[in-house]
C-alpha cells in the first residue's frame, strides 16, 4: 500500500523540518510583515465561513507568534467569534508566491493598556466620529476591542527560486513526473509555538 509521502510527493518534497523554532518565526515574520493585510476567517452560527482583509497590529516582538487587530465590536465577525472562537488568518504574496496559514483562537478583550499599546492615529479612520461625545473614533470608544489571535499551528510557504526558477521547476517536473517543489513549507507545532511562548513569559 502506498503511503502518505509517496501520495503527495509535493509536500514531502518541500516540508522542512530541520531549522529551529526561531527561525521559523524570522521566516514567518518575513511574509507577515512584507504581506501586511491578513484574511481572518470566522463561522458564524449556520456554519458559514467568512473572510475581511485585516491588519495586524503592531508593535512585534522578536519571536511573537499571535496576532492582534483592533476592531469594531459592533462589526458582525465579534458575534461570530463568540459562536466559535476557533479562526484562520491568511497571508499571501503574490509576487513571491509565499503564503503563511493561522490555525487557533480568537480571544477578544477591551484591556486599556492593551489597546494603548497597540493604538495607532491611523486606526481611528476606520471608527469615525459619531458626534455623540461617547463614540469618538478614539483609543477610548466603547466600540474599539483587540481580537487576540492565539496560533494552534502555524504553516507557511517561502519560495526557494525567483519567478524564472518556480516556472523551469514545474516544466522539468510535468515532463519527468517527479513531483515540483520550488520552496519550502515549514510548520511551526503547538509544542514549538508552546515552548517559545514559555519563553517570552519567563523573559518579561
Amino acid at each position: 500500500m502506498s503511503t502518505q509521502k509517496e501520495l503527495d510527493p509535493y509536500t514531502a518534497k518541500a516540508q522542512n523540518d530541520s531549522i529551529s523554532p526561531e527561525e521559523k518565526i524570522q521566516g514567518l515574520h518575513a511574509i507577515v510583515k512584507y504581506v501586511q493585510t491578513g484574511m481572518l476567517t470566522t463561522r458564524d452560527a449556520n456554519g458559514c465561513m467568512h473572510s475581511r482583509a485585516m491588519a495586524p497590529a503592531g508593535p512585534f516582538s522578536h519571536n511573537q507568534i499571535d496576532l492582534v487587530f483592533i476592531a469594531n465590536r459592533a462589526s458582525h465577525k465579534f458575534d461570530e467569534i463568540q459562536n466559535d472562537s476557533h479562526v484562520n488568518v491568511s497571508f499571501y504574496d503574490e509576487k513571491t508566491t509565499n503564503w503563511a496559514s493561522y490555525c487557533g483562537t480568537a480571544r477578544i478583550t477591551q484591556d486599556k493598556d492593551k489597546i494603548a499599546k497597540h493604538w495607532s492615529a491611523a486606526t481611528s479612520a476606520w471608527f469615525g466620529d459619531l458626534g455623540d461625545g461617547i463614540h469618538k473614533g478614539d483609543q477610548h470608544d466603547p466600540r474599539v476591542a483587540l481580537i487576540e489571535i492565539i496560533p494552534d499551528e502555524v504553516r507557511y510557504w517561502v519560495a526557494t527560486k525567483g519567478a524564472v526558477g518556480r516556472a523551469v521547476d514545474v516544466a522539468v517536473s510535468s515532463m519527468t513526473g517527479k513531483g515540483a517543489a520550488p520552496g519550502e513549507l515549514r510548520t511551526i507545532s503547538k509544542d514549538e509555538i508552546a515552548l517559545v511562548q514559555g519563553l517570552q513569559s519567563k523573559n518579561k
